[in-house]
Parts: C-alpha cells; sequence; structure tokens
C-alpha cells in the first residue's frame, strides 16, 4: 500500500459552542494548554504520517496559517491547505481532500478529536488490507450522540447516525482510514435527512462490500464540539493525556 496522508478537517461554524465561537474558529480554541488543532495533528503524526492537509473554513482560516505555519511545531517541513465553503458534512469537506489525496490512501482525524494513546495499531491493520477502509470504536456512555455500529460477532453489520436506541455500546469516533476509492464514493452520496453528506454513508457503502475493518480504540477518547465535551477535554489532557499526545516538540523542550 503506498504511504497514507493525512486529512485533518477543521471547518464549519462550530454553533454549539457559541458565543465562543462567534470571533474564532472552533479548532482555535484552547484545550489545556494548546489550541485545539494541535492535538489530531499530534495524533497523525505520532501515527508516522507526514504529508497533513489541513480543511478550513468560516472568516478564520488565516489564522491556521498564521498558528500552524509549515508545522515546524511538530517536526514537520510543510502542512497543506484548503478552504471549505460553508457546511455540507464531514464528507462534503473531505471530498476536497482529492487532489491532495492523488490516488493515495488517507488518514481522515476530525478536528476537535483527542485521544489519549496512538493509532499505530489501527494504521498497521489498515495497511495489511490491500483495499477498504478502516473505522475506530470506543465505547461510550452516550451512543446516541454517534454513528454506532451494529454488531454481529467480528463483524459490522451497518452504521446507524445517531439512533435513539443504540444497538451497541461503540461510537463510531471521528478517525477514519479509506484507500482510494472514498472520493468516488463521496460523489456517489445523497444528502441526508439533514441536508448534509454523511460520513456515515460512505462507511456503510465499505460494509456493503465486506471491505470496511475496524479497531476498538485504547484510552480514553474525546470530541470537544460542545461545551460539556470541552470540558471533559480539558480536564483529561490536564490530568496526564498531554504527556502522551498534543504535545509538539517546542513545547516539550520547555517543559
Amino acid at each position: 500500500m503506498p504511504p497514507l496522508k493525512g486529512v485533518v478537517l477543521a471547518g464549519g461554524t462550530g454553533s454549539r459552542l457559541y458565543p465562543l465561537t462567534r470571533v474564532t474558529n472552533k479548532h482555535l480554541l484552547p484545550v489545556y494548554n494548546q489550541p485545539m488543532i494541535f492535538y489530531p495533528i499530534q495524533t497523525l503524526v505520532n501515527a508516522g504520517i507526514r504529508d497533513i492537509l489541513v480543511v478550513t473554513g468560516g472568516q478564520n482560516a488565516g489564522d491556521f496559517l498564521r498558528l500552524l505555519g509549515n508545522g515546524k511545531d511538530f517536526g514537520l517541513q510543510h502542512i497543506n491547505y484548503t478552504y471549505q465553503e460553508g457546511e455540507g458534512g464531514i464528507a462534503d469537506a473531505l471530498r476536497l481532500a482529492e487532489h491532495f489525496a492523488d490516488r493515495q490512501p488517507i488518514c481522515v482525524i476530525l478536528g476537535d478529536n483527542i485521544i489519549e494513546t496512538n493509532i499505530v495499531a489501527a494504521r498497521e491493520k489498515f495497511e495489511r488490507h490491500a483495499r477498504g477502509g478502516h473505522i475506530l470504536l470506543k465505547e461510550v456512555p452516550d451512543p446516541q450522540r454517534f454513528g454506532v455500529p451494529v454488531l454481529e460477532g467480528d463483524r459490522i453489520l451497518k452504521i446507524e447516525e445517531k439512533p435513539l436506541h443504540p444497538k451497541s455500546p461503540y461510537a463510531v469516533i471521528g478517525i477514519y482510514m479509506y484507500d482510494e476509492t472514498v472520493f468516488d464514493r463521496i460523489r456517489r452520496l445523497k444528502r441526508s435527512a439533514r441536508g448534509e453528506f454523511e460520513i456515515t454513508d460512505v462507511n456503510n457503502q465499505y460494509i456493503e462490500e465486506g471491505t470496511l475493518s475496524y479497531s476498538v480504540l485504547e484510552g480514553w477518547w474525546t470530541d470537544a464540539g460542545t461545551f460539556e465535551s470541552l470540558l471533559r477535554a480539558n480536564n483529561l489532557v490536564a490530568q496526564g493525556g498531554a504527556n502522551h499526545i498534543g504535545t509538539p516538540a517546542a513545547a516539550r523542550g520547555s517543559m
């Protein structure tokens, strides 16, 4: 399999964090001692991914460039950027990465996802397959907030988006690995009832073909897209998570 490229999705309006997001992008808000966007980038770097695209949007896209530059805080030589106009869902944002991917496999991470450990084992499992997709799951107390896998043994039968009555205690967290066919799949999507192009529909296409594998993430995971989860993220990182990920070289040198 060709080298894995990384895509961080950091657009959107962050309406659930209003008024904090009135004058800035959600992913530029602080989580303990660093901007939120640092954590997903460091997750990719910790997995050995060096070719990274950041998808931004809204009125503050230029702030990402000023903050991240070419990625020297992460030991990178270069970071790529692209701009999402409006909001159309995760899959709609991902379609902007097609030119960057250039028919190579990609690891996609949502810009508000923060994990305690790393995704190296998941990457290795994905790369053992010649084609398909790979997702990460985590047992959570409130799976109805997320995409939820319907499991039969070790198989995923389908993924249900924000079900009222979840059929498993697992959430599909915002880290996805896809082969080069993902953009063809996105082109076949239709808008959901929410008016968006859903990443769950992409994952279900892979499931229907029998080419979606999964890993269960070790350690804690949280998103940071609501006031409650942003507080949780701050507390988890403050309690020691920053020692594991999300601490760029420049910050480590000053500890």
